[in-house]
Formats: C-alpha cells, sequence, structure tokens
C-alpha cells in the first residue's frame, strides 16, 4: 500500500503532507468564497483583488525579504486598500465596480513587478507570482488555517444575506440595512484568501483554487449547499491530483494543481449532468422529436 504512486509522496516526504495540509486548509476556506463570487458573478473581481495583493506584498518583501509577516501583512493592507478605492470610485457613479477594480489592478500588478525587480531576482519574482507549495512550513500552515476556520466562521453568520444579495441584491437592499455592511465584510473575506492562497500559489494563480472549482460544481449541481461541497470537493481532488503530478513528473507544483483542477472543470464542462455534451444530446432530441 505504502508503495501505491498515489500515497507514497505523501507518507515518505513531509514537505508533500504539509503541502496537502495546506491545500486542504484553501480547499475549506477559498473554494466557499469563490462559490459566493462566481454566484454574485464576481469572478473576475477575484482575479483582480489577486493582483491587487502583489504591490503590498512586494513592499513587505523589498524592506524585510521573505517574511511571512511582511508578506501578508503588506498584501492584506494592499488588497482592502484596492478594495475600498474601488468601491469608492464605483459608489461616486462615474465608473462602475468592475472598470474601477481593473484600473486598479492594473496600477497595482505594475507596481508590484516594479518593486520586485529594485531587489530581488528572477527567481524571488518567480516566488512570489506563482507561489512555493512545497516549501510551506508549519507558520504559514497555521495563518492558512487561521484564515479557513475565520471565513468559515463568517460565512456561516452571514450565510443568508450573502445568498439574498446573490438571487436578488436590491431585494435586500430593500428591507434591510446590512447590505453594504455584508458587501465590504464579503470583499474582506476575499482578500484574506487571496493572501492565503498567495502564500500557496503565488498572487497570479491563488485564485484558481477559489473560482474553477466553483465554476466545474456548477455544471454538477444547482443546490446552493450541494454546489459548495461539491466545489470543495473538487478543490481537494483536483489539488490532490496536481501535487502527485508535480511529483511524478517533475512539475511546477503551484500551475500543475491549478491545471489538474482546471482539467476537472472542462471534463465536467463537457460530461456533467448540465455541460455540453448532454445538451447537445437534448437538444437533437428535440430537433428529432
Amino acid at each position: 500500500m505504502i508503495g501505491d504512486p498515489g500515497i507514497a509522496p505523501f507518507v515518505e516526504f513531509g514537505f508533500m503532507r504539509r503541502a496537502l495540509v495546506g491545500c486542504l486548509a484553501l480547499s475549506l476556506g477559498a473554494t466557499p468564497v469563490g462559490v459566493f463570487l462566481m454566484l454574485r458573478r464576481m469572478s473576475l473581481t477575484g482575479d483582480a483583488m489577486a493582483h491587487a495583493i502583489l504591490p503590498g506584498a512586494a513592499l513587505g518583501y523589498l524592506l524585510w525579504g521573505l517574511s511571512l509577516g511582511a508578506l501578508t501583512l503588506g498584501g492584506l493592507a494592499a488588497g482592502l486598500a484596492v478594495a475600498l478605492l474601488a468601491g469608492a470610485v464605483a459608489r461616486g457613479g462615474v465608473l462602475g465596480e468592475d472598470a474601477s477594480l481593473a484600473a486598479f489592478y492594473l496600477i497595482s500588478l505594475a507596481l508590484g513587478v516594479l518593486l520586485i525587480s529594485l531587489k530581488g531576482s528572477q527567481v524571488d519574482l518567480f516566488h512570489v507570482l506563482f507561489g512555493s507549495v512545497l516549501a510551506l512550513d508549519n507558520a504559514t500552515l497555521i495563518l492558512i488555517a487561521g484564515i479557513t476556520s475565520l471565513t468559515l466562521l463568517a460565512l456561516a453568520l452571514l450565510f443568508r444575506p450573502l445568498v439574498a444579495e446573490c438571487v436578488d441584491p436590491a431585494f435586500l437592499r430593500a428591507v434591510s440595512r446590512t447590505s453594504a455592511p455584508v458587501h465590504f465584510v464579503f470583499l474582506a473575506l476575499v482578500v484574506l484568501n487571496l493572501v492565503a492562497g498567495f502564500q500557496a500559489l503565488g498572487t497570479l494563480l491563488a485564485v484558481g483554487m477559489a473560482i474553477l472549482p466553483a465554476a466545474a460544481a456548477r455544471f454538477w449541481v444547482r443546490d446552493i449547499g450541494a454546489l459548495l461541497a461539491l466545489a470543495v470537493a473538487l478543490a481537494f481532488l483536483g489539488s490532490t491530483l496536481g501535487l502527485l503530478g508535480s511529483y511524478h513528473l517533475g512539475l511546477a507544483a503551484g500551475p500543475a494543481i491549478v491545471l489538474a483542477i482546471g482539467a476537472l472543470y472542462l471534463a465536467l464542462l463537457l460530461a456533467g449532468p448540465r455541460g455540453l455534451i448532454l445538451a447537445w444530446l437534448l437538444s437533437r432530441r428535440h430537433l428529432t422529436g
């Protein structure tokens, strides 16, 4: 059993076990946030926010090197600042939230890469952009687990208003004053989980753990509870397959994880109960019936 190629890497190597635990924590925290991003039609917002944390992380790196605390606090501060600035611009009525986020994320991405290039090497830039999931230490795992625990608690407390805002945001604004606070708390959760994902997958790939499993699960189920459960399962399965692929094939672990989850997305896109193949067969039956 230990010689099984699907088990042996996690039994023999501590770094593989820590990577697997980190991916499990990210699956439990970032993926449910990604489900709500998808249901609120904010998937690209998540991608923009992932880029927005880069200048803060880069500034922390520039001042203190690859320090967990510096990268985390810098990324968190930058992400929250961009979220608030984009929200303020959007509420001014000149630009929509998507356009303002796009503008700020492009500025943030360019500034972050520039800051890293002032001191770091290409290896340091690769580490920040694409993460180092195989180098997770105990302190980083504790940070990711803490963010996941906070996320699950917040989602449990805000579950009903979050679902209501996904279904009909105008109704929630009409019947409750919690719409704006819930929205900003949710954006804070997005930033927190992107900061957690940044530690493992880097700024460019962190959003993949949130969005891809949520989008894949949508081709199988419609109920919100089943959607959350299936998305988390797909995220963890894809992470496990990606880690195994990186080990056996010598691939970079972060991209391998996101590609494995992407392969699950493509499989369900084609063959899921709400996928393209079944839709095509039903349309053919309708036309010939």
